[in-house]
């Protein structure tokens, strides 16, 4: 069974998908090792990790597959969902941003309706008119047949526009064969309410990381609202950054260390030195 056939059998199961947002090898290895079978490649977190910036459009499409690589080979297993963005370019580009990830091995693959490039400022997501938004999601389908990936259709069109016209670009979307439906910046449970009945019936995914100006239910209250998927951009993301922090300062005041660190045994073992070992021991050759 491939990735997306297995993604689609565990979103048919009941529950919350409880989705950790990962940038690369290390993140997934960490994931996976955790129980976490699937696995959210962010944007704003490659954009944090490789730029140390923010999530902005400046990460490239190239930039975004490497990530997606070392992911995929660090947890074979983990079902990730790739975020594609707007697809970097017209309906032509997002098709074939959504063949390389099925290519390569992605579950599903997000594909959004703002205008790129974006306007120069951190405020807002100007957003296509609505039948250049269906066309990119008419292609993303329709690429997506080649390998059979998912493709989850995000609007983020409520803050410029409004709740009825991300509504009725979630109905637009599930008319273009959408498998996961993804309304960006609701402001109240009503209006996650009306998005998850507009996916009808299909799966609704949900950013619920505190701290930007959106509804951000607990996991419980996701699941209750209807949402299928919670994914949480800064839930490893922050705590890592802590962590340097937290490193730093130690050596910063003449410590070798910080008091958080791993032991180093078990540090060596999470980055894989005695898997290693008994991986090479039989292509050893004898002194």
């Amino acid at each position: 069974m491939n990735a997306p056939d297995r993604l689609r059998k565990l979103l048919a199961e009941p529950g919350l998908v409880t989705m950790p947002a990962v940038w690369d090898g290390l993140s997934a290895k960490m994931a996976a090792a955790a129980g976490f079978k699937t696995a959210f490649l962010s944007g704003s977190c490659v954009a944090a990790s490789r730029l140390g910036g923010p999530d902005l459009d400046l990460v490239s499409f190239g930039e975004m597959f490497d990530s997606f690589n070392m992911v995929h080979a660090a947890a074979p297993e983990t079902l990730v969902l790739a975020d594609g963005d707007h697809g970097y370019g017209n309906a032509m580009n997002v098709q074939r941003t959504v063949r390389a990830y099925g290519r390569a091995g992605a579950a599903a693959v997000l594909i959004e309706d703002k205008i790129t490039p974006r306007a120069l400022t951190a405020a807002g997501k100007p957003c296509l008119p609505p039948e250049e938004a269906r066309m990119k999601v008419r292609a993303a389908v329709e690429a997506a047949k080649e390998s059979g990936i998912l493709v989850l259709a995000r609007t983020d069109c409520r803050p410029t526009q409004g709740i009825d016209e991300a509504v009725a670009r979630i109905e637009m979307f599930v008319e273009e064969g959408a498998d996961i439906l993804f309304l960006d910046s609701p402001a109240d449970e009503a209006e996650i309410r009306r998005a998850v009945a507009a996916a009808k019936g299909r799966p609704s995914f949900a950013v619920l990381s505190p701290g930007a100006p959106r509804a951000t239910p607990t996991q419980a209250e996701a699941a209750a609202l209807g949402f299928k998927i919670g994914t949480f951009p800064t839930g490893m993301l922050s705590p890592a950054i802590t962590g340097m922090k937290a490193g730093l300062e130690a050596l910063a005041a003449g410590e070798s260390e910080s008091k958080a660190a791993l032991p180093p045994a078990e540090l060596r073992t999470l980055l894989g030195y005695p898997a290693y070992d008994a991986a090479a021991k039989p292509f050893i050759v004898a002194g």
